[in-house]
């Protein structure tokens, strides 16, 4: 029988892309992951990673077992959570950056809600700036929210570059001044997109301005104006402009939990496990 500590090590390495990351995510040293997964190793009889000093990647023992391991540790928490849990009584309301409002993670939260009666989940969607600022004053008790550096303490998800996002059809020149297609203010995305061509020495100008990442998207898509936009926005139709193109490289996009400090505990520990099962499974 698998022992499922053993698999939650395992899925943890692949899932942070490192042993020293897992470790610091399971508050273990990294030497007890390595015996984690030594022991998983022996047990199956076979390899799981294939090791080198910089990486490391599934064997397809490996490919194999991950999926399972997966859903094995879903059904540890599905079984707990239904014979521990007690009757919530009360509202979350969860801020979800314009970005990353998708169809699955409402039904992930629907479900969530599903098992505990009582629990009611109200959702928000704006820029991250805005819905930090709603949490601070007690408005929101959730934020899944992307940012370029952190700036405010939070649990990174994952993280994925921010890019330059234009049509995909052949590109002669970009116009002068740069036409931009950008979420008001406080928008993360805004902020480097203007400080990498103020640094870049790259003039433009707000050709529009957005309220949601559909708007972006058509201005990029019918070449009206470029569009700051994380690499897994991009989609059909779009490319990803860059130094070919004169234009400064853009940091990485960090998508984090905040947690409100006057939110219930336990209601927030049982939505927010839903958020980073969601998010293990969408970086796949």
């Amino acid at each position: 029988m698998f022992d499922a500590l053993l698999l939650k090590t395992f899925v943890t390495v692949v899932d942070e892309d490192g042993f020293s990351r897992a470790a610091e995510k399971l508050h273990l040293t990294q030497s007890a992951v390595s015996g984690h997964l030594r022991r998983l190793e022996e047990q199956i009889g076979k390899p799981l990673l294939k090791r080198t000093t910089r990486s490391q990647q599934l064997t397809p023992d490996g490919e194999r077992l991950i999926a399972y391991a997966r859903t094995i540790l879903a059904l540890h928490r599905d079984a707990w959570a239904q014979l521990t849990r007690t009757p919530f009584q009360g509202r979350v309301r969860i801020g979800v950056s314009e970005d990353f409002v998708e169809a699955r993670l409402l039904r992930a939260l629907q479900e969530c809600a599903a098992l505990h009666p009582g629990m009611e989940l109200d959702v928000q969607v704006n820029i991250p700036g805005t819905l930090l600022n709603q949490m601070k004053q007690g408005d929101l008790e959730l934020v899944i929210g992307s940012m370029c550096g952190a700036r405010e303490p939070g649990l990174l998800l994952w993280q994925e570059p921010l890019v330059w996002a234009w049509s995909a059809q052949p590109l002669m020149q970009l116009p002068t001044p740069l036409p931009l297609a950008l979420f008001p203010e406080p928008c993360p995305y805004r902020e480097a997109a203007l400080t990498r061509l103020a640094q870049a020495g790259i003039t433009q100008r707000t050709a529009m301005l957005c309220s949601s990442t559909a708007g972006l998207r058509a201005a990029a898509l019918a070449g009206f104006a470029v569009a700051p936009m994380a690499a897994s926005q991009l989609g059909q139709g779009l490319a990803a402009l860059g130094s070919e193109q004169g234009l400064p490289a853009l940091p990485d996009v960090q998508f984090r939990l905040y947690t409100a400090t006057h939110a219930d505990p336990q209601m927030i520990a049982a939505v927010s496990q839903v958020i980073i099962d969601y998010c293990s499974v969408r970086r796949q």
